[in-house]
């Protein structure tokens, strides 16, 4: 059978038809560095790695048989990658509704971009950032504003006890510090 009528594996499907991470009817907030961060990637692909890869390719299919060029077979498939993450990056950007969290500057209570410090019933004390959900990365901190720790800390203020319902039953977190960026 022809390779025109067979998907070769399941990362030749959409990324945008896989279901979107924000609940039905929630906007996709973004702060405004996020917002720059995925602009800056959609030009990066667009402008820099795309172009290379169209020569890499340009130049594989030039040398002859395709079936054996290992060139021109990865570098098509990679192109395919390149064009799905500048569909789902357009997609993103379009939907984004940027939020400067420094308006809320010298507020203790906790919103959309607020740094929280907290401390769980163990003793261990946490800093996140509460961030849209194109911009998590809980490495540094940064979780998602849909997250269940996010939405039992919306809304609480410095010295408050908010109850975090967990599959291992309730847990109590004290707020110890809440900051938001200096305004733009």
């Amino acid at each position: 059978m022809s390779k025109a009528f067979v998907r070769e594996n399941e990362a030749d499907e959409e990324e945008g038809s896989a279901p979107s991470p924000l609940p039905a009817g929630f906007k996709n907030y973004i702060t405004p560095g996020g917002l720059k961060a995925l602009k800056d990637e959609l030009l990066h692909l667009i402008d820099g790695e795309r172009p290379e890869v169209v020569k890499v390719v340009s130049w594989a299919a030039s040398n002859g048989d395709r079936s054996e060029n290992g060139d021109y077979i990865y570098g098509k498939r990679r192109l395919r990658e390149i064009d799905r993450r500048i569909r789902f990056l357009i997609k993103r950007i379009e939907s984004a509704e940027a939020f400067d969290p420094g308006i809320h500057h010298g507020n203790d209570q906790i919103f959309f971009g607020a740094t929280v410090t907290y401390e769980r019933e163990n003793g261990e004390e946490h800093t996140v950032t509460i961030v849209g959900v194109d911009e998590i990365d809980p490495l540094q901190g940064k979780i998602s504003w849909i997250s269940p720790v996010a939405r039992t800390l919306t809304k609480a203020r410095e010295g408050d006890t908010v109850t975090l319902k967990t599959p291992a039953g309730e847990e109590a977190l004290v707020v110890l510090e809440v900051s938001y960026p200096e305004p733009a």
